[in-house]
């Protein structure tokens, strides 16, 4: 087993917040929370599982801050003050389960086009309106100033209400194609005001989302933001030297971390295949802004790998979910000297069930390929 020291020293923001180590839960959709967006048991369950487990920031799923933001069936909402409480019992499992310090985070953000009308009853809207042939997403409508004043308020108020529950940060979700995402886009925003157009314009929205959840929260709330770097799935018309210029000016803006989604941690970059997304990144920010970076990372050796190419955490996803006690089983290995392997799906309905992962969960699951056991 490589050196995994580096990834149980504590990580310390620019806030002043302190994570107790460097490996994170990411956000995942699960689709367990109740149909009006509070808290459901399922959700909590899974969470602090993974509290238990030793995670030492414990993520939330995709979380509107508006209801017609809305993405899916079962997504957490924190846009209306009867969410609080249920954010408020996350809080308190993650703190009190967790590892002393773990830290729990809300991932916030708006669907925009990918807020269909069967969620929220109402068109979606973007930056501009599209369609294509074959588009899986409804044509949206152009946003308003209205519309524009109106999430940047709704960003600022679901922090705010983060902060009042006791959770101890959030991440603003820029990446995979949600709202701030389609702003940033040259295909999607084709605007010719003071929101598209330059990239100046362009990055406006995310900007000024992150600017409000700074403002609305105490000094030593952590507020981060996801970011895809170049073009992947859902997230279409992004340039990579953009968005490390769009990360440099959220740095100026007060962000306390910058969540790099890879997807694959050990590709290369698009533009320039001979480089790396990480240490792009990491030379073009402020020392002390952490990089987060999450990417199919599964073994202790590729989290070591990243954090060497210069990511001060990792964030797991579908380990996290077949492997709850990740970060323990690594660091329980290490004292005794021994190599540890992670577990590897496909799992069946009554294995993730012991994983306090729920059948909703589950059969979220079997859309992705060899997760969920065919004959299960």
């Amino acid at each position: 087993m490589p050196d995994v020291a580096p990834l149980f020293e504590p990580l310390v923001f620019p806030c002043g917040a302190v994570a107790p180590n460097r490996v994170w839960l990411a956000p995942l959709t699960n689709g367990q929370s109740n149909d009006d967006g509070t808290l459901g048991d399922d959700e909590l369950r899974w969470l602090a599982r993974r509290a238990d487990g030793g995670y030492g920031v414990v993520t939330t799923c995709a979380a509107y801050v508006g209801a017609d933001g809305k993405g899916w069936r079962g997504e957490l909402g924190v846009d209306d003050d009867r969410d609080v409480p249920g954010l408020r019992r996350l809080a308190d499992e993650v703190h009190a389960r967790g590892v002393r310090g773990a830290l729990c985070l809300a991932q916030i953000f708006h669907g925009g086009v990918r807020a269909p009308s069967a969620q929220t009853g109402a068109q979606p809207w973007s930056a501009s309106t599209w369609t294509e042939e074959g588009a899986e997403f409804e044509a949206p409508r152009p946003a308003t100033e209205d519309d524009l004043a109106r999430v940047i308020a709704q960003f600022g108020a679901a922090a705010r209400r983060c902060a009042e529950a006791g959770l101890d940060g959030v991440e603003l979700h820029g990446a995979h194609g949600y709202l701030p995402s389609q702003f940033l886009s040259r295909v999607f925003n084709q605007r010719d005001d003071r929101w598209g157009g330059s990239l100046e314009n362009r990055a406006r929205l995310m900007r000024e989302v992150v600017r409000a959840a700074r403002a609305a929260t105490p000094a030593r709330f952590v507020v981060g933001v996801r970011l895809s770097p170049e073009d992947f799935g859902y997230a279409r018309g992004l340039d990579l030297d953009e968005t490390v210029q769009v990360a440099r000016w959220l740095c100026e803006d007060g962000v306390d971390f910058v969540h790099l989604s890879l997807w694959r941690w050990e590709r290369m970059t698009t533009k320039r295949p001979e480089e790396h997304a990480v240490p792009l990144f990491r030379a073009a920010l402020p020392s002390n802004v952490p990089i987060v970076a999450a990417g199919a990372i599964w073994t202790p050796a590729e989290a070591v790998a990243v954090m060497e190419k210069g990511a001060a955490a990792v964030a797991l996803g579908r380990a996290a979910i077949v492997n709850p006690d990740w970060p323990r089983h690594v660091r329980e290995a290490a004292a005794r000297g021994e190599p540890w392997e992670p577990r590897r799906p496909p799992l069946s309905p009554a294995d993730y069930a012991d994983l306090a992962v729920s059948p909703r969960f589950v059969e979220y699951l079997r859309r992705f390929k060899n997760m969920v056991a065919v004959d299960a």
